[in-house]
């Protein structure tokens, strides 16, 4: 149960998201009003990621007024459509039916369900051991040899990445902190908005002063100066929000390079992915943004290094 100083603390979070977005808005409607020919295509998109953050700000709001059990479907949903996306993407064959019934049906509502119950030591071995286990047992039994280990490796990674890696966030409301009891909540947000806005500063700084690519074939878009200067400038947004953790400013700084350094490098190992397989976005889910995958690329890595050190330091 939230207290009403960590509701408090949310409320101010969620108005200070909105004044930012809202004026993105107005700036962003404004600047393509006044475009040129060539910058439209670009501004256009840009107002479609505002929008969606829109979007994505009030589910995670309608998420958060319901409690754990809100922020908890609202993630089991998205495990569901990332894992889709990442299977999608990769083919298949008859023989894994099985194990593509298993990793939706079975799998992945059982990890969630090891997280609604608290019960950490299964929920963090669970799909790692279990199931890496099991997924190509119930393939191997179809008798189709051709392309065994890298059929069953994608099925594997999709879980990893789609299912494990993501439940890492609601998973954070069942940590047991001392002193910051019923307000775990907090740092669901403070992982979220630090991560996010590591993404969205690297592509400003990129824009502005980046030349200098750093996997041009990974990731044509990621710069040195784009990438060093929004990891450093979400880091200091972390360390400002050091107020809704159980952090020390310092502390938060240094959480905050952690996971955004995190999320930096999952955006490349997720780009590779997608530049193996030929396509430029996982899905087309989210206008401006592409997939599920594609907005939460980053913290998919984020996520469970920030759960297991928080819960080592301070649990």
């Amino acid at each position: 149960m939230n207290t009403p100083q960590s509701m408090t603390s949310v409320i101010w979070l969620f108005v200070g998201i909105g004044a930012v977005l809202l004026l993105a808005t107005l700036l962003g409607q404004r600047l393509e009003r006044n475009a040129t020919a060539n910058n439209q295509a670009m501004l256009r998109n840009l107002n479609q990621r505002i929008n969606a953050w829109w979007v994505m700000i009030v589910l995670i709001a309608i998420a958060l007024i319901f409690g754990f059990w809100g922020v908890w479907l609202l993630f089991f949903i998205i495990s569901f459509l990332a894992l889709r996306e990442f299977i999608t993407l990769l083919p298949t064959r008859a023989a894994d039916y099985w194990a593509l019934i298993a990793a939706f049906y079975i799998i992945l509502p059982l990890q969630y369900i090891w997280i609604g119950m608290h019960w950490y030591g299964l929920f963090s071995i669970f799909i790692p051991v279990y199931a890496f286990l099991i997924l190509p047992i119930l393939a191997v039994f179809e008798g189709d040899n051709r392309n065994f280990l890298e059929r069953t490796s994608k099925v594997q990674w999709g879980l990893m990445i789609s299912v494990f890696c993501i439940s890492h966030v609601p998973a954070l409301l069942t940590l047991e902190l001392p002193g910051f009891e019923h307000r775990q909540i907090l740092l669901m947000l403070f992982l979220i908005l630090v991560v996010q806005s590591s993404d969205v500063l690297q592509y400003v700084w990129g824009k502005l002063v980046g030349k200098k690519l750093i996997a041009p074939k990974v990731s044509p878009s990621k710069t040195w100066a784009g990438t060093v200067g929004g990891i450093l400038s979400a880091s200091l947004l972390g360390a400002l929000l050091w107020w809704i953790t159980p952090f020390s400013f310092a502390q938060a700084f240094l959480m905050a390079f952690i996971i955004n350094m995190m999320g930096f490098l999952g955006g490349l190992v997720m780009s590779a992915i997608k530049r193996d397989r030929g396509v430029k976005d996982w899905g087309h889910l989210i206008a401006g943004h592409g997939g599920m995958l594609d907005r939460l690329d980053s913290v998919c890595f984020a996520a469970p290094v920030f759960f297991h050190l928080t819960r080592y330091y301070w649990g």
